[in-house]
């Protein structure tokens, strides 16, 4: 069972994807029913607000605890800034989940109206490239020893890492109908 926060931002989308690929999933608002569920996926929207709604609802701390005891988790957007372990371009008292050894630059490619789609090489992956949206997106930095990276763009910034069994993408393959790296998260 894959749960897909619920709190703010594209969490729908990424429900649709896994229903299409036959994937049980459910929405988690509250820490019953994080309890629940397998692995997360924490999806794009605005990193400062989920990371407040976290708390508010009392799984921030849950959440750390269940990545700590090996749950795979997976962050798209702002979901990836509030796994990394630092940031740049947020408040100081931002709250973050910091689990990912990798700094994330926020609206590393500009405003909203800088959005762009791609297709995206990620041979680990996928065989075949994957199409790919930027919304506001971070990119990611200064990567730990344990983190590998899964892909970069020309000029060789890194906009999708793993370790362990925690995934960050910079984009959101969810609004393409792209199912490739579900798959491959649920494959984790």
């Amino acid at each position: 069972m894959i749960g897909v926060l619920a709190l703010q931002g594209d969490f729908r989308e990424h429900l649709d994807v896994l229903a299409r690929l036959g994937i049980p999933a459910l929405p988690v608002k509250l820490p019953s029913e994080l309890k629940v569920v397998d692995r997360l996926i924490i999806p794009g929207g605005e990193s400062t607000t989920i990371g407040k709604l976290l708390v508010r609802f009392k799984l921030m701390q849950p959440i750390r605890a269940r990545i700590k005891a090996g749950m795979p988790v997976w962050g798209s957007c702002a979901g990836a800034i509030l796994l990394a372990k630092r940031m740049q371009g947020g408040t100081k008292s931002q709250p973050t989940v910091g689990v990912v050894d990798i700094v994330a630059r926020r609206n590393a490619f500009g405003r909203q109206l800088d959005s762009f789609e791609i297709v995206l090489k990620m041979p680990k992956v996928s065989k075949r490239p994957v199409p790919v949206m930027f919304i506001r997106a971070p990119v990611f930095e200064k990567p730990g020893k344990k983190v590998e990276v899964l892909a970069r763009l020309r000029g060789g910034k890194i906009v999708a890492a793993r370790e362990g069994n925690i995934l960050i993408t910079a984009f959101h393959p969810e609004l393409t109908g792209a199912t490739a790296l579900h798959s491959y998260f649920a494959s984790l």
